[in-house]
């Protein structure tokens, strides 16, 4: 029996990566189940309902995103998508639908495994802040106290404007998880137009620039090129 309590789902038709990434996360103490297609990777998950799923797009009976749609109708459990796919539209459109994360193969072994530390990690604190009522988010320097609705990074006060505000704490309650453009914009703005991303994008920018990140940094948020932006959680 493994020292590792989480279990993971793998649902992929290529048998020799499925077998790879087995291999993998049981080497790192997980429990792993493993499955050749969607609609048994249905039947496995309600059966076992594992901490995080592996999940390929390109599924022999049906397209893995039906399967992101399916899950997120219930259930909150991470999915990390892990694809052929590289086109940002396919990205975006995994993400948005409830993916918490995307890995295109061929992938880094040590990239996969810190993406399905920083799902659980991201699961686990979503849970506590759910049933804790954590009114404060700690991440190294920086701080976020929401009920004051106030940013501290070294212990200094960080002056945001009430947009920017938003932007950090809607980042921070998913942190470790990709947020696309559309879905920031729609959670803080209610609605897009032609000129959103960029105005987005010139927020963040003062915002990185008042946290004393440095460009090109990826220190505390990150910018996936077009994608979003993820906030750590560690």
């Amino acid at each position: 029996m493994s020292n590792n309590k989480y279990k993971i789902l793998i649902i992929e038709d290529e048998s020799n990566i499925r077998s790879f990434i087995k291999t993998i996360l049981e080497a790192n103490g997980y429990q792993v189940l493993d499955s050749k297609n969607g609609t048994q990777g249905k039947l496995m998950f309600s059966s076992y309902y594992p901490d995080l799923i592996i999940l390929d797009l390109g599924l022999p009976d049906f397209d893995g995103t039906e399967f992101i749609k399916e899950i997120r109708k219930a259930h909150t459990v991470p999915i990390i998508v892990l694809s052929a796919r590289t086109q940002e539209k396919d990205k975006v459109q995994a993400l948005d639908l409830g993916a918490n994360d995307y890995v295109t193969k061929p992938f880094g072994t040590e990239e996969l495994l810190a993406r399905v530390r920083a799902a659980l990690r991201n699961s686990r604190h979503g849970n506590e802040t759910e049933t804790d009522g954590q009114s404060r988010f700690v991440l190294k320097d920086l701080a976020i106290d929401y009920e004051s609705r106030s940013v501290t990074m070294k212990e200094k006060p960080v002056k945001l404007t009430q947009t920017e505000y938003n932007i950090v704490a809607l980042l921070s309650e998913h942190a470790g998880k990709v947020m696309t453009y559309s879905a920031i914009i729609q959670a803080i703005w209610g609605s897009s137009d032609r000129g959103s991303v960029k105005k987005l994008q010139v927020n963040m920018a003062n915002i990185r620039k008042k946290l004393g990140i440095k460009p090109g940094a990826n220190q505390y948020i990150s910018n996936e090129l077009g994608v979003g932006y993820r906030m750590y959680n560690e």
